[in-house]
Parts: C-alpha cells; sequence; structure tokens
C-alpha cells in the first residue's frame, strides 16, 4: 500500500493515520508492535500495568518493531511518577495522555523532545490541553468502549466542534472500526484515528480469548454506559452491570458502588475472561465485529476500504 501523508502521518513518522488505541489488558507489546510494524501506530496501554511490567513490554516492542511506537498513559495512575520515569528512561517518543490534567506531565513530556497528546471528551477539554502545549488531541465520542466524558456527545457532533476550536492536528476516535467510518471522520475534520475495540479483537490483542470472542458475538444495543455515579465507562450488559444498575436504582451510595466495582473487575472480566463477573468495557462498534483477525489484515482492510471509497466519492 502506498504510504500517505497529512499531519499525523508526518508528527508520527507513520505510513497510515491509523492509531491503535492503548486499551487496559488488551493493548501489550505484541498488538503494538504489530500495528506500528503494519504501518500505523500501536500503543501500549500502561493503565493496566505496573511500573516494571511498562518498562519490560517497552523493551519487548523495541526488539518486535524498529517502527515508532507509544505508550497510553492514564494520569490518574496511582504510580504516574514512576511510570513517567521510566518512558523517559527508556527513550519511548510518542505518549497519549487521558482520564487527567495535561498541565501535570506535559512539559516534563515535551523538555524530553516527547511528543505529547491528550484524549478529549469536550471542546473544553481540548482547548485546555492546547494551552497545556500538547502536540495533538484524540477526540472520543460517547460511542467508545471504557472509560467515557460526562458530556455525552458523539463523535459525529464533536470532532467538527473541535476542530473549531483548535489549532492542532486532531484524532478521532469513538465508534470508528471501518474505512467508511475513517472517512467520515476526516471529512468532519479529523486527520487520523483512534481505533480500539476492533483491535482489542485482534490476535495479538492480550485480552482473554472470551473476551474476543464475546466481541464478535455483540449485537447492537448490547452496551452501555453506567457507573456515571463515579466515572462512566461503556461495559457490556452481563451479570455484573445488572448488579450495578440495580444498585443504582436502588439508590446505592458512592460507598456501595464502590465497593461492588471493587479494584481488578476490569482484569477479572477482559484479561482473565469471567463474562458474567467481570467489567466488560467495549465499545458500539463491537456490533459490527464479527471475526478475530491479526492486526496487520485488520489496519489493512481498514486503509484500503478508507482509499476504496474516497477514490469513489471523488469521481
Amino acid at each position: 500500500m502506498t504510504k500517505f501523508s497529512n499531519e499525523i502521518t508526518k508528527l508520527f513518522n507513520i505510513s497510515f493515520p491509523i492509531i491503535q488505541a492503548g486499551m487496559v489488558w488488551c493493548s501489550g507489546w505484541r498488538l503494538a508492535s504489530a500495528v506500528s510494524n503494519a504501518g500505523g501506530l500501536g500503543l501500549i496501554g500502561a493503565g493496566s500495568m505496573h511500573p516494571m511490567t511498562l518498562q519490560d513490554h517497552i523493551r519487548k516492542c523495541k526488539e518486535a518493531t524498529s517502527k515508532p511506537f507509544g505508550v497510553n498513559v492514564p494520569l490518574l495512575y496511582p504510580e504516574i511518577d514512576k511510570i513517567m520515569k521510566i518512558i523517559a528512561e527508556e527513550n519511548v517518543r510518542i505518549v497519549f495522555t487521558s482520564a487527567g490534567n495535561p498541565a501535570l506531565w506535559t512539559s516534563f513530556l515535551k523538555e524530553r523532545g516527547i511528543k505529547v497528546v491528550h484524549v478529549v471528551s469536550s471542546v473544553k477539554f481540548a482547548k485546555k490541553a492546547q494551552q497545556c502545549g500538547v502536540d495533538a488531541v484524540v477526540a472520543e465520542g460517547f460511542e467508545a468502549g471504557g472509560h467515557n466524558g460526562r458530556e455525552e456527545t458523539t463523535t459525529l457532533v464533536l470532532i467538527p466542534m473541535v476542530k473549531d476550536a483548535v489549532s492542532i492536528p486532531l484524532i478521532a476516535a469513538g465508534g470508528i472500526g471501518s474505512g467508511r467510518a475513517m472517512l467520515a471522520a476526516e471529512i468532519l475534520g479529523a486527520e487520523g484515528s483512534q481505533i480500539g475495540t476492533r483491535f482489542a479483537a485482534s490476535l495479538e490483542s492480550s485480552a482473554h480469548q472470551n473476551f474476543k470472542e464475546m466481541i464478535v458475538q455483540i449485537k447492537e444495543g448490547e452496551t452501555i454506559v453506567t457507573l456515571k455515579q463515579l466515572t462512566p465507562v461503556r461495559v457490556v450488559k452481563n451479570k455484573f452491570y445488572q448488579r450495578i444498575h440495580d444498585a443504582e436504582l436502588g439508590g446505592a451510595s458512592l460507598e456501595k458502588l464502590n465497593e461492588i466495582l471493587g479494584t481488578k473487575r476490569s482484569k477479572l472480566g477482559i484479561f482473565e475472561g469471567d463474562l458474567e463477573e467481570g467489567e466488560l468495557e467495549i465499545g458500539q462498534i463491537s456490533g459490527a465485529i464479527n471475526k478475530i483477525q491479526p492486526a496487520r489484515e485488520i489496519l489493512n482492510e481498514i486503509w484500503e476500504e478508507y482509499c476504496a471509497m474516497k477514490k469513489a466519492i471523488c469521481t
């Protein structure tokens, strides 16, 4: 496939403006290196890793690819100081930050020559991220899996509003799993697309096989955003979700909801494969995914469809 050039591919020195999301329990070095080797940007998801585990994944990713890759860091991570120190020491060149204030770490990273991208769910936070000096933003709509914005703004609405509000490159996320969706995001103003759920169902994803098979079986309407009193998160409707739903309807306190959630609920579902008691974080696009594939095949299919659809529109 012919190498593509725009602000995102230039920023990361990649062939195609396709970014694999840094998903907890899914995005280890195998997936990140596979996406990078295919011409996109692979991300290691630090949110589910202890500092030494992250260091191991970074080193293995370096061995598996000579192409650019990055690390996604939730800024509310309890050992954030150690994580950032490892990223600097291991000479990681690209960091995507999320779930927190970018003002806390952007300068630290930029001073070390690291490109910084922040994930936002609103125009307000996109403007703040730009003010903090990030190189680009990911605008993630309400369709996305995992932790979500309280604004409940969909990707279709969010992307053009953020495009009008900031001058830095914009990456779209939330509900994107095909070339058609990627082209739509581009028309709305995005210069790249971050894709999570479809890569979660890849062969290289570190998620449990049960979780991957569940993704390809999910139908429209079988995910929902819950835990809005704590931190909104899109999950599959299973036994765990029903317990949370019933507790919320019953007026449960925040303490009670935290007790039900526990500390390792997403690991139980995504990494260990408990589809009933686990917190199964996945996006609405799961309803359109029907097979588990190698990451390279996924990227190639998305890009080929994008090119075909763009050619059809322009001729």
